[in-house]
């Protein structure tokens, strides 16, 4: 009875150890609690700090008071509508920058000449911040939604194209010279080899991009903007309204996590072959 103890404990301690491991799976269930425990631990941290009065209210509001000003910016101040148009700017120069990005991006991966091309302007423009042409975009383009999807389209594109590249041309040489042997023409090779085997991880970039456009469109509203909850955190900061402002930040991740697990399931769908 004794051994059979010191057997059972000896196999829940290795199996404790091995959920350590690099790279170990955990299951679906324990990645959910440990996610959802994370943000419990990190709101009640919030809330003990700035309800127990350790931090100014100036400074940082509580979670209670975040929620009342969450209410009065959805009753007084429709706020609903500032989210749907920062969600439209966001869709808008994402899908636009998308639709140039990757085909240019396979153009460059399958043909090398075009790479050699392409490749020194897009590196140089990719390293540009997208805030910094957004002067020239209100000069060009004016205060209206178009500077807006500009910025966001600029700040996108640039790395796709790159990404995509990198993708396409990291394929492998032995598909290539099979497709070859079975009389492909380099036409087919990009259309039934390079764009298949790439198409799940051109769909993880897309997901990846799309986070960071999220960052651009609040930057592109931070100036010359009437609408949307880069506006809104704006005229919050000169109020010195903190709940708003966080309220404004949780929205904008809350956004952005929906649409990544939304990403991320269509991705499984699509290409339910993939590990990806």
């Amino acid at each position: 009875m004794t051994a059979h103890m010191n057997s059972t404990s000896a196999n829940a301690v290795r199996t404790g150890r091995r959920s350590l491991a690099p790279l170990e799976p955990v299951s679906v269930r324990t990645r959910w609690l440990l996610g959802i425990g994370f943000f419990i631990l990190f709101f009640s941290s919030w809330a003990y700090f700035t309800l127990a009065g350790y931090v100014s209210p100036t400074f940082l509001a509580s979670p209670v008071t975040m929620v009342q000003e969450a209410i009065v910016l959805f009753t007084e101040f429709n706020f609903i509508q500032d989210i749907g148009m920062t969600v439209w700017r966001v869709l808008a120069g994402f899908v636009l920058a998308s639709l140039i990005a990757v085909p240019l991006g396979i153009a460059m991966g399958a043909h090398k000449g075009i790479e050699a091309f392409l490749e020194p302007f897009v590196s140089f423009c990719r390293y540009l911040p997208a805030s910094a042409f957004i002067p020239l975009l209100i000069l060009w383009a004016g205060i209206g939604e178009l500077q807006k999807v500009l910025v966001i389209f600029i700040g996108s594109v640039f790395q796709i194209i790159l990404m995509v590249a990198v993708c396409v041309g990291a394929a492998r040489r032995d598909l290539v010279e099979a497709a070859y042997t079975l009389g492909a023409t380099p036409s087919g090779i990009v259309k039934r080899v390079l764009i298949p085997g790439a198409a799940p991880e051109i769909a993880e970039i897309l997901r990846l991009v799309l986070g960071w456009a999220w960052t651009y469109v609040i930057v592109a509203e931070l100036i010359g903007s009437s609408s949307g909850i880069g506006h809104m955190i704006t005229d919050s900061q000169a109020l010195l309204n903190t709940g708003q402002i966080i309220f404004g930040i949780i929205v904008i991740g809350l956004i952005g996590l929906v649409s990544d697990f939304a990403f991320k399931a269509l991705n499984r769908r699509l290409f339910s072959w993939s590990s990806l």
